[in-house]
């Protein structure tokens, strides 16, 4: 049997506010405004199974955890990230460091010496 339908007790008071300047600020303000249409319809009890079920797990340990799994990923992935500059850079500093020894060793190109200043 169906439950019946209740009239909001209060409606949706509209708040003015400045229209968004991004596309990125116009979705969150989307967002924002159907989270308070779902709060609204569950406050009244009108909101849907999907809305309900949706809400609930939210609230779950496993989304919970599923979201701390989702940023440990982004985690290690900007780790990831930050080693392959680190090691990009190691390379470049690896590079000049043998330069300089051909250098100063005397098995420099003459190319090497221009770089350094040194004129023969």
């Amino acid at each position: 049997m169906p439950r019946p339908k209740k009239q909001p007790s209060t409606p949706l008071k509209s708040r003015p506010s400045p229209p968004p300047m991004t596309q990125e600020a116009r979705v969150t303000q989307l967002i924002s405004l159907a989270e308070d249409l779902a709060e609204q319809r569950l406050r009244d009890g009108t909101a849907s199974a999907q809305e309900i079920t949706y809400y609930l797990r939210l609230g779950s340990e496993r989304d919970k955890l599923e979201r701390e799994a989702l940023e440990a990923k982004n985690q290690l992935l900007a780790a990831k990230t930050e080693a392959i500059r680190a090691a990009e850079n190691r390379e470049q500093l690896y590079a000049e460091v043998l330069k300089a020894f051909r250098i100063y060793g005397g098995e420099g190109d003459e190319e090497d010496y221009e770089d350094v200043g040194f004129e023969e």
